[in-house]
């Protein structure tokens, strides 16, 4: 109702109703009307169920004060109802036409896209006829035609028909015949390369044998001239102690020299002459580089892979091996290439040796895509694997896409973030799975995160347990997070803001005490954070939260609340008044 329509209504009535209780329903009728609608957010003008309902309601009450009239009034009421009823069918019957309307024109677009593929349709089908009926011609073409039994590969017909022709490709012919037969000359089958591999291998065998008896020989040809040493110095010097006793004593210092490992020592310090020199290292360093491309290229790739894994001076532990192994196609079902090659690093690399940051990376993805997390886990425990963000994240991704392993790949993930310092990573994995009080008491001592990084936690793990955790006041000083501040920042994330609201429902829970114990020893929240807290559980239609939260600010002497909007002023002002 317009103000002009109030006023008239109003200079009516005044006319009418002279008692001043009259008035004054009169007057508390038009405030209920207004105020009604501006909670209820009507329009100005127009029509709108909204304002009928308020009308309804304001003219119920009417009826109900009236005697006289109330008989009447009720029929007006009635009248007026059904009018609004039949005009509320006939809006729907308008509706329904229009969508039956909308739903006949659907249908007939669809009727019209049918034809018009039924035209392509048949456009194309005799366009496939004719090509058809075009090849049909060229095959009986090809079939009447006999001179093309004469044709022979790379000659035209006339030159089939020519003898001069036929004698020069005959020529060529057999030239390409004596080069083929020359180069099978040179060549063995692949049963005397597999005998010849079996001789080098027994040969090795028995060089190894031969090297083995050599070396002790050489120990007891020492040990023999000590003697004959000591025995010569005896005799010049005219005997002058017993045989016996000079015998015995030689052989203790020859044990005590020697010690418990003589052999070793005495082999070490007999050949360290035969240590290769650099000539005889590059040459042994291109037989190892020809045997592994010629077991590579034969496709033994494990045994191409443990050749470059034991190559002299690490020249094929590297990034660029790896990749030769990554671009070999495998049968499925089968171990890859690179595998393999990842393999033999780690078993021949020695007790401190480490692979590269670039070789750990490619290594761990080959084993987790065959499946081998036990390497992995071998590697990473035993140190073997240069640590990198980039290794953790690797074994992260690879948990969650694959639940079954996700505990062990997030537990040496966090292996590889604490070693890298990565301690609010390291956190994500505990919280990752599961060990919300571990993680909690971890970002508690680490004295290397602050505040937001226990929020980064938080907020990519979000979980009510870990909240409560980290919004508890330590024994010695104020909480990890104030509890205004995780829950502004919560609330303001659509998927996260329902931790923030268990958290404010289970102090509400527990009464109002709780509440506002929580609100007051929030040292590390202003009121203002509160205010923000406040408002954002207005937004999401929380109003017992914003309520129980607001009235424990006004609680607090000499606090004011100066909310941001004029429509949540005029709300807690309705609330509070």
């Amino acid at each position: 109702m317009s103000e002009a329509q109030m006023s008239r209504s109003s200079r009516f009535t005044a006319g009418i109703l002279t008692a001043d209780s009259d008035q004054s329903f009169i007057q508390s009728l038009y405030e209920f009307m207004e105020h009604e609608k501006k909670c209820l957010q009507c329009p100005g003008e127009g029509p709108d169920e909204l304002r009928y309902t308020v009308h309804r309601s304001a003219f119920s009450k009417v009826i109900g004060r009236a005697t006289a009239y109330k008989r009447l009034l009720l029929a007006i009421k009635s009248e007026y109802d059904s009018t609004i009823r039949e005009l509320q069918r006939r809006e729907e019957e308008a509706r329904a036409a229009r969508l039956t309307v909308a739903a006949s024109e659907s249908r007939l677009k669809s009727l019209l896209t049918c034809e018009r593929q039924a035209a392509h349709l048949r456009e194309r089908i005799s366009t496939l006829q004719r090509e058809t009926a075009e090849l049909q011609e060229e095959i009986e073409r090809e079939k009447t035609s006999k001179e093309q039994s004469t044709w022979i590969p790379g000659l035209t017909v006339a030159e089939s028909e020519d003898p001069e022709a036929l004698g020069g490709y005959l020529k060529d012919m057999e030239a390409q015949r004596d080069a083929l037969l020359d180069r099978k000359s040179h060549c063995v089958p692949l049963e005397v390369k597999t005998k010849l591999d079996a001789e080098l291998q027994a040969a090795k065998r028995r060089r190894d044998e031969l090297s083995a008896e050599n070396n002790h020989l050489t120990v007891l040809y020492k040990r023999l001239r000590s003697v004959w040493d000591c025995l010569s110095s005896w005799e010049e010097e005219g005997q002058p102690v017993p045989l016996e006793e000079l015998v015995g004593s030689t052989l203790e210092n020859i044990r005590e020299a020697d010690g418990m490992d003589e052999d070793i020592c005495s082999i070490k310090q007999l050949f360290e002459d035969q240590e290769p020199t650099r000539a005889d290292a590059s040459e042994l360093v291109i037989d190892y580089l020809d045997r592994f491309l010629e077991l590579f290229e034969s496709a033994q790739y494990e045994d191409a892979a443990l050749s470059a894994a034991r190559a002299p001076r690490g020249v094929l532990r590297n990034i660029d091996t790896m990749e030769m192994f990554k671009g070999v196609e495998v049968l499925p079902g089968s171990l890859s290439p690179s595998f393999l090659f990842f393999w033999a690093l780690l078993f021949t690399a020695g007790a401190n040796g480490e692979l590269s940051a670039p070789l750990s990376l490619q290594g761990v993805s080959c084993a987790l895509q065959s499946g081998a997390l036990q390497l992995v886990s071998y590697a990473v425990t035993h140190k073997k694997l240069t640590f990198t963000e980039e290794l953790g994240d690797i074994l992260t991704e690879h948990a969650q896409e694959n639940p079954g392993v996700a505990d062990l790949c997030l537990t040496l993930a966090t292996i590889i973030y604490e070693a890298c310092r990565l301690h609010r990573k390291a956190a994500l994995s505990m919280c990752r799975r599961g060990l919300i009080h571990s993680a909690a008491e971890f970002l508690k001592h680490c004295k290397d995160l602050t505040a937001e990084d226990s929020m980064w936690v938080l907020c990519r793990s979000p979980s009510l347990s870990l909240l409560q955790l980290l919004t508890e006041p330590l024994q010695d000083s104020a909480a990890i997070l104030s509890v205004g501040g995780a829950c502004a920042a919560l609330l303001a994330d659509p998927q996260r803001r329902s931790v923030a609201l268990q958290l404010l429902d289970s102090f509400v829970s527990q009464g109002r005490g709780a509440l506002e114990e929580v609100i007051v020893g929030d040292v590390g929240s202003s009121v203002d954070v509160w205010t923000h807290v406040v408002s954002l559980c207005s937004e999401l239609e929380r109003d017992d939260l914003s309520r129980a939260i607001l009235s424990i600010l006004l609680s607090q002497s000499g606090t004011r609340i100066v909310t941001p909007d004029p429509e949540g002023a005029r709300l807690m002002e309705h609330v509070y008044l």
